[in-house]
């Protein structure tokens, strides 16, 4: 190579590479026959340590620099002297928008921009920041393009890990303050009901005493209710901290009672009841069994319970407790604490009205109320 080619005093991978290609092949001629301007911009680029490669002639013959050659990495051919549309066809699609500006003369620049580009035989996500800029021959006419470009796959992909760690982060806090907020209104909950039942018990011992003949009587009535009061908890302990399945809560409060299949009849729909409700409602139905057991209908083979309830769509409820096959009933002189539970007690809780009728057939009970905080309940 005489000291008239554009790569004079130049060393380099590509120095080497363009000076042992055969360009004689191509659309641009020997190398000693090119243009001013091509030979200017070959010698710019091969000094620049910045990744870069340009395009040139009809075809876009493509040169690039010994920085550009880690971009190359994977690809199976070397693109020296190929035309742009056919070695790039990989990527073509993406950047052609760039490649049509740049050749009608104006400048581009693009960040990050995301291309499918093939390496390793594979079509790999890569991003790419990058300028294309337009070259001119010695008449001034566009020819080419300059290509300056970065590599930002693994910067991008960095990036993107980091934004997934922090959103898995905030997660993983945001789920801790829920916890946390959960475990708040479980204690005042838990508080709450403490207090509630401690009153009931302290209501039921009370009443209990008064109304006994007896130590041994009071011993054993008050046992009852605050064994009830007590597996009432267990229900709505083992259902959900704020409400307990109605159902359920009937079920356990007639359990001791029940000596037939057949003998109490519980229909309606699954409705969840606040825990104040429930723990009320269990010791109203265990007084109506109990007074049935001992005075109604459970205490002869024949007799018959139905319970019944049903939800309104705005939260109204109502709740029916139906005896029959009993002895028949007259209504008592006397009204102690499981009919004054029965009736004021469970109408406050349910904001309602509720009351015992003592019909010749059978002791009935009817509740009319409203279910508390219906829209907050487990559901």
């Amino acid at each position: 190579m005489n000291d008239m080619t554009p790569l004079h005093g130049m060393a380099g991978t590509m120095v080497e590479e363009i000076r042992a290609f055969n360009w004689g092949a191509t659309t641009l001629g020997p190398i000693e026959n090119w243009p001013p301007a091509l030979k200017t911009t070959l010698r710019l680029v091969l000094a620049s340590r910045q990744p870069m490669c340009f395009f040139w002639g009809e075809d876009l013959l493509q040169f690039h620099n010994d920085a550009y050659l880690p971009i190359l990495a994977g690809r199976e051919t070397n693109p020296l002297g190929q035309p742009f549309r056919e070695y790039w066809a990989d990527v073509w699609d993406g950047v052609e928008p760039f490649v049509h500006l740049a050749l009608n003369g104006e400048g581009t620049w693009m960040e990050n921009l995301p291309l499918q580009i093939l390496r390793n035989g594979a079509l790999q996500e890569s991003f790419w920041t990058f300028s294309y800029s337009p070259l001119h021959d010695d008449q001034g006419a566009v020819v080419g393009l300059l290509n300056v470009v970065t590599e930002t796959t693994e910067a991008v992909l960095d990036r993107r890990a980091l934004q997934d760690a922090y959103r898995e982060a905030q997660k993983h806090l945001d789920e801790r303050q829920q916890h946390e907020e959960e475990l708040k209104l479980l204690n005042r909950e838990l508080a709450h009901r403490m207090k509630n039942t401690l009153a009931m018990v302290q209501s039921i011992i009370s009443q209990s005493l008064r109304g006994a003949t007896s130590i041994p009587e009071a011993a054993a009535t008050i046992g009852a209710r605050i064994q009830t009061l007590a597996k009432a908890q267990d229900v709505l302990t083992g259902m959900s901290v704020t409400a307990a399945e109605i159902s359920a809560i009937a079920r356990t409060a007639v359990a001791p009672h029940v000596d037939g299949d057949d003998r109490i009849s519980i229909v309606g729909p699954q409705v969840y009841l606040s825990a104040q409700q429930a723990l009320g409602l269990s010791l109203a139905i265990h007084e109506l069994a109990t007074n049935a057991t001992k005075y109604g209908a459970l205490s002869r083979p024949e007799g018959r319970i139905t319970i019944r309830w049903d939800k309104q769509d705005d939260d109204r409820f109502t709740f029916d407790w139906q005896e029959s096959g009993g002895p028949l009933v007259t209504e008592p002189t006397r009204r102690g604490f499981g009919s004054r539970l029965t009736e004021r007690v469970v109408s406050d809780l349910f904001q309602g009205q509720a009351g015992i009728r003592f019909e010749p057939a059978g002791v009935a009970f009817s509740l009319l109320g409203r279910l508390h905080n219906a829209d907050d309940l487990d559901r």
